[in-house]
């Protein structure tokens, strides 16, 4: 479990996927044992770290009854495996499934007490507020993500993404010199994150600052971070990856602008 863990902070997906899928094959014969489903929601992760974010969604589906039973349906990571499955829909543009889900999540974290409950709920707030940004419900999602960052105790990485999800909501709404302004704070936040926690948002900074570039009409300088982020995202997480895919349509752009 822990190599499992180490190979998917690292950023190593294949390696991380072989073996939590090893770890949870060892265990496979044990009804109430936690390790062999844990395993299992790594493999997930691995999987659409990977690109392959239908397979990761099916594999969340069938895991859901098991956290259930064996943690209990409002565990912190009953709820984190929700919070996750509801990403991994909306990778696959399940936008409203997404929303709704990571709604409900926020909800019952708040219900409980503890670190792990409140970090739950914080992801599962970024998972809404990327849905909201992708309905076009931008300043929604702007009102959300700056309530959240309010309320961040410091710079890690859920301040990244919190920030990565404000930079998209104002680009929404064509508020590009403060979405600017949210895209180079977070990338000094990503800086000063250790690797293991930069990893998971390979690409997304240079997305955020590239947007909102060319929408000042700054294309030359825009085509630069549009470049490094499809380059990043390709060796990181491969071609069929939901973000390769936005740095992919981002550099269409430029043929247009």
């Amino acid at each position: 479990m822990a190599q499992a863990a180490a190979l998917w902070q690292a950023g190593r997906y294949a390696e991380a996927e072989a073996e939590a899928r090893s770890v949870a094959a060892a265990r496979s014969r044990r009804r109430d044992d936690a390790y062999g489903p844990l395993a299992s929601s790594i493999a997930a992760l691995a999987m659409g770290a990977q690109g392959r974010h239908a397979e990761a969604a099916t594999a969340y589906d069938a895991l859901l009854p098991v956290f259930g039973r064996v943690f209990g349906a409002e565990h912190p990571y009953t709820l984190k495996l929700r919070s996750d499955r509801a990403q991994a829909l909306s990778a696959l543009d399940r936008y409203a499934e997404c929303e709704a889900e990571c709604a409900a999540v926020v909800r019952a974290a708040a219900r409980g007490t503890g670190p792990d409950m409140a970090l739950v709920g914080t992801a599962a707030r970024n998972g809404q507020i990327y849905a909201l940004n992708a309905r076009g419900r931008h300043p929604e999602a702007e009102a959300l993500a700056r309530e959240a960052l309010a309320g961040r105790p410091a710079a890690d990485r859920f301040t990244l993404v919190l920030r990565l999800g404000l930079a998209r909501s104002l680009n929404g709404q064509a508020r590009h010199g403060e979405a600017l302004t949210e895209a180079e704070g977070a990338d000094e936040v990503h800086r000063g994150l250790p690797e293991t926690q930069r990893v998971p948002e390979t690409g997304a900074v240079q997305l955020a600052r590239a947007t909102a570039l060319l929408g000042l009409g700054r294309a030359t300088e825009a085509r630069v971070p549009a470049a490094a982020a499809l380059d990043a995202c390709l060796a990181a997480f491969g071609p069929d990856h939901h973000r390769t895919a936005e740095a992919r349509t981002l550099l269409g752009r430029f043929d247009d602008a």
